[in-house]
């Protein structure tokens, strides 16, 4: 044992309380990123009342490691109660003076531990972390002062990336509010020269739909839009550029300077996320370099579960660093006739555009589209060029400050990540 290191097996002990009376309803799962989620397993004839209660501050593990991503789904519940199946391992801490459990969750945390378990795992065709081998886990386990003072540390960092992820999403509902408001709704403010031009300068600045602006049925899009208003597609102003294939055999963990951005740093409401990426260690043709304020779409989900397919991010300013286009990510390259980025942005990320593509995807296992697919979204286009410009002109300030919290989002991940790598040398 590693001086200073105790085992985990002195501290925990498991739990196997059923949910016998029916009285807990909440069925919840554990994920690889180490959270109780929704369940969603088919519970229709199941008798729950042989499924495991997780009280507060009680953990849960699913043994299997195998298939799992190269990671254990280990969880800390810190809400009501709830059941879990009875294919995981509920414990609890004997004595939350010696350990606390949000010091032990930090610890399940690091990514050593994931290869840890990963290569303690024993078992034929499903390889298995089982109770001995938690119990065998070693760790540094110091004054309970020192570990509620590192547990507050860490909440700190990790309030503050919520909090911006918080108000990140508020600002892209804001934004998409917007463009639904100008562009779906047609409640864009009327301009003083529209204004002017039928004799009713007092409409200047009032909404253009229910001000009684004139409106004709739109054919090809089967709805009215404004007079003069035409139907456009977004392969009318943009192509998708295909990424490269990057080979498979340079992928690394090691930080080369060179992320191989794919469908997962897609964060859903808009962004791109980089607290968990891989690197490229081979030659990197230019050509699929991302570039800074660069639009990339999804063209596989690998959440399998359309929550981001065909979905937008922003390529952030990010100092040391070169973000790949890879396969899987499509590059918006704009036509030079229409250049207004910002609004775009939002047409890729609208509801009407994220139902059609996602009604058309193909694959049963993953999902994917394609540029073609993407390119052939229709959508309502002004003659007017001004209200593009009008439009991009009070929603690039909710841009530049989206960019910002996503900047310090990064750095943030990367002193949670410190934290977590602290505790190790904790005595």
């Amino acid at each position: 044992m590693r001086l200073n290191y105790k085992k985990l097996g002195q501290f925990i002990k498991e739990v196997s309380v059923k949910n016998k009376d029916l009285s807990v309803e909440l069925l919840l799962g554990v994920s690889i990123t180490k959270q109780f989620i929704p369940s969603i397993a088919n519970t229709v004839g199941t008798d729950m009342s042989k499924y495991k209660v997780v009280e507060h501050h009680q953990f849960a593990y699913g043994p299997v490691t195998s298939r799992n991503g190269g990671k254990i789904s280990v969880a800390l519940l810190g809400e009501e109660k709830c059941i879990v199946s009875t294919s995981y391992t509920v414990f609890e801490i004997v004595d939350t003076e010696r350990l606390d459990p949000e010091y032990l969750m930090m610890w399940f945390r690091r990514s050593e531990f994931d290869r840890y378990a990963r290569y303690m795992s024993h078992g034929t065709v499903r390889e298995l972390f089982g109770w001995q081998e938690m119990c065998d886990v070693e760790l540094p386990v110091p004054s309970i002062e020192k570990q509620r003072e590192i547990v507050r540390e860490y909440n700190v960092v990790n309030d503050r990336i919520a909090l911006n992820d918080q108000l990140t999403q508020k600002l892209e509902d804001t934004a998409q509010a917007i463009y639904k408001q100008w562009f779906v709704d047609f409640e864009f403010p009327i301009s003083k020269e529209y204004a002017e031009s039928i004799g009713k300068p007092e409409l200047e600045g009032k909404p253009y739909k229910s001000s009684g602006g004139v409106m004709e049925f739109s054919p090809k899009l089967e709805r009215e839009i404004p007079e003069k208003w035409s139907s456009m597609t977004l392969g009318d102003v943009l192509d998708i550029k295909h990424g490269f294939a990057f080979k498979g055999e340079y992928f690394t963990d090691n930080d080369t300077g060179e992320v191989l951005l794919t469908p997962g740093n897609i964060k859903i409401g808009g962004g791109v996320k980089l607290d968990k990426v891989r690197f490229y260690s081979g030659d990197v043709p230019q050509d699929y370099v991302f570039e800074v304020g660069d639009i990339m779409v999804t063209m596989t989900d690998l959440s399998k579960a359309s929550d981001t397919l065909g979905f937008p991010a922003i390529i952030p300013r990010l100092k040391g660093y070169n973000l790949l286009h890879n396969q899987r990510l499509g590059k918006v390259e704009l036509k030079s006739e229409f250049e207004y980025k910002e609004y775009i942005y939002q047409v890729l990320c609208s509801i009407e555009y994220r139902n059609e593509i996602v009604g058309g995807a193909t694959g049963t296992t993953v999902k994917h589209t394609s540029p073609t697919k993407i390119m052939h979204f229709r959508f309502a286009k002004s003659p007017d060029k001004r209200i593009y410009s009008e439009y991009c002109r009070v929603v690039t300030p909710i841009e530049t400050l989206k960019e910002s919290l996503a900047l310090e989002i990064i750095e943030l991940k990367k002193i949670s990540g410190l934290l977590l790598t602290k505790i190790s040398k904790m005595v």
